[in-house]
């Protein structure tokens, strides 16, 4: 207990905070990015096109069957070695934050595919009446309503990116985990710094959850 009291300085709980911050800016980010590529991946694999259907088919079987991890190494370390006859540089953390965008981008296919399928059929045949046009329908008509059921697991995945940036730590990115990490080495003992930042991760799950459940409410009083 003395040990933990010890640690709870201003220095390191800036420090901590710091990483934290970070955390939450890359889970920022990754479910935006994640979103946009998202709405296109169901766009393709909605589509009554066949190319473009095995096109979002791919993309989501890809990133979707393999393990983030071995996604932000591919990309952060295998990818620069393979083109460094280019004389390109390239900086590790912004590729990890790519590949968890597609990552998060292919996943979210499938939830906003689900989404769209779930809008009644008649949605649909009104814009039709209306004579608009399929991307007038899905802007206007459809993407609103298939949100509606979409924004509770939305901000769920918002909080497991949080923790997944943590794998960003693999390759030199700072982070919460990282910051736990450093401060460990620094000291005596690494397991104050890691329970610290477990409680870190903790506080966000509830208060997301918390909004989350806010969210589900609202859309529930909506309906």
């Amino acid at each position: 207990m003395n040990a933990f009291i010890e640690f709870l300085t201003l220095d390191n709980l800036t420090y901590m905070l710091f990483g934290l911050v970070w955390s939450v800016i890359y889970g920022v980010i990754v479910v935006l990015v994640g979103t946009i590529l998202g709405i296109i991946g169901a766009a393709l694999k909605i589509s009554k096109h066949k190319v473009l259907q095995s096109i979002g088919g791919l993309y989501t079987t890809v990133f979707i069957g393999t393990p983030m991890m071995l996604q932000i190494l591919f990309f952060a370390v295998a990818l620069p070695q393979a083109l460094s006859f280019t004389g390109m540089r390239f900086e590790p953390t912004t590729l990890g934050v790519v590949a968890m965008c597609l990552n998060a981008g292919a996943y979210q296919t499938e939830l906003i595919r689900s989404g769209i399928l779930g809008v009644d059929k008649g949605q649909w045949e009104a814009t039709e009446t209306l004579g608009l046009s399929y991307f007038q329908a899905m802007r206007y008509v459809i993407l609103p309503q298939a949100f509606k059921r979409i924004i509770p697991p939305l901000i769920s995945e918002f909080m497991t990116l949080i923790k997944d940036s943590s794998l960003l730590y693999n390759i030199g990115a700072i982070e919460l985990t990282a910051s736990a990490s450093v401060l460990g080495s620094r000291s005596a003992g690494i397991m104050i710094p890691y329970l610290d930042a477990g409680i870190m991760y903790i506080v966000i799950y509830l208060i997301l959850s918390r909004v989350e459940k806010m969210a589900e409410r609202r859309l529930a009083v909506s309906d």
